[in-house]
């Protein structure tokens, strides 16, 4: 199986090296440049670089799978590796710093099928599933060991540049709460303490703050709401904003205050500026571009301009490089792609 995926992203990396790169790109959006599509088909997201740059781990939802998977491929888009079981459900995908080995969360441990999409009656939702455990692996998928398990959620983790602490989400405690713990799994650590949902969570570049999306209801009718449907496994994520705080929870400040969908932050390597993605200029929200700012909130900036989502930014360790996800050039409704661009100052 793995030969048949290294087979076929060869293939379209050859294409990927044909294309017009400047087609890919918005004449409006100036910090982009040398825009190349890495992926071509099926839901792709959350790609993350490794500590030297040189490989990008993904979720992705492919033929033959019916939901996400996490993947491996080198950082031009060649040789697409199968990473997880192939079972269960995955989400939020980051490689170890010495490059040997990844993590991720799943939900094998407790099935091998699929989880069933949220009803859509409920609105727009994610599933927070009680099923998730974070697993670690080597690089190619093998060796895969159970590193955090509690009867909730355990999900959504990422590593310290400096190499010695895992951030992650946690319903442990009864609510979705930030933890932070060794690379082992040990000395876990709660990080936040409000009601609502704490998550999305990454280590500035010097280690010492993290930056992460929230939300805390306030009125009676919100904690209710929010209640129940994580009683159901659920979280509705269309009002989230940005914070930053010490790697320890303390001096922790709000950064955006839109009342909308805010998600997906990530620290320039100068560690005073926040990559994010927002729907805040769009009245129905549905169309979701990526917003650059201080990391006090100020001097806000809209990134990128073409397509109508585009998500999931990480910059390259030395900050030459942004990774993201977007319709853009998509041949079809559901179809996401992680694209990679040289980042214009």
């Amino acid at each position: 199986m793995k030969t048949i995926f290294a087979a076929f992203s060869t293939l379209f990396f050859s294409l990927c090296l044909s294309q017009n790169t400047d087609s890919l790109r918005d004449s409006q959006e100036k910090h982009l440049q040398n825009i190349r599509q890495l992926t071509f088909g099926g839901t792709n997201a959350e790609a993350y670089f490794s500590f030297d740059n040189k490989k990008l781990i993904f979720q992705s939802t492919r033929p033959p799978y019916e939901c996400d998977q996490i993947f491996v491929m080198n950082a031009d888009g060649s040789d697409q590796t199968l990473a997880s079981t192939g079972k269960g459900l995955t989400t939020c995908g980051y490689i170890f710093p010495d490059g040997k080995g990844i993590l991720y969360a799943s939900t094998h441990g407790a099935s091998d099928n699929c989880i069933p999409r949220p009803d859509k009656s409920k609105g727009y939702v994610w599933g927070v599933y009680g099923a998730y455990d974070i697993y670690v692996a080597n690089l190619d998928g093998s060796g895969t060991q159970i590193l955090s398990s509690t009867p909730g959620y355990d999900a959504e983790a990422t590593i310290s540049p400096k190499g010695d602490k895992i951030i992650f989400t946690s319903t442990r405690d009864g609510d979705l709460e930030l933890y932070s713990m060794n690379l082992d799994g040990s000395k876990v650590t709660r990080i936040t303490h409000d009601l609502g949902y704490d998550g999305g969570s990454f280590f500035s570049w010097d280690g010492k703050r993290i930056v992460y999306r929230a939300y805390h209801p306030k009125a009676d009718s919100e904690i209710t709401e929010y209640k129940t449907l994580l009683a159901e496994q659920l979280v509705k994520p269309s009002k989230m904003e940005i914070f930053v705080s010490d790697g320890d929870g303390k001096n922790r400040k709000q950064l955006t205050n839109t009342a909308t969908a805010n998600f997906a932050p990530f620290f320039h390597p100068d560690n005073k500026r926040i990559i994010y993605a927002s729907n805040m200029k769009d009245p129905k929200g549905r169309s979701f571009h990526l917003y650059i700012m201080k990391d006090d909130g100020t001097n806000v900036e809209q990134v990128t301009f073409g397509g109508v989502f585009n998500a999931f930014p990480m910059f390259s360790r030395d900050g030459k490089k942004v990774v993201f996800v977007s319709d853009r050039n998509a041949k079809g409704r559901y179809e996401f792609n992680v694209f990679l661009a040289d980042w214009v100052e």
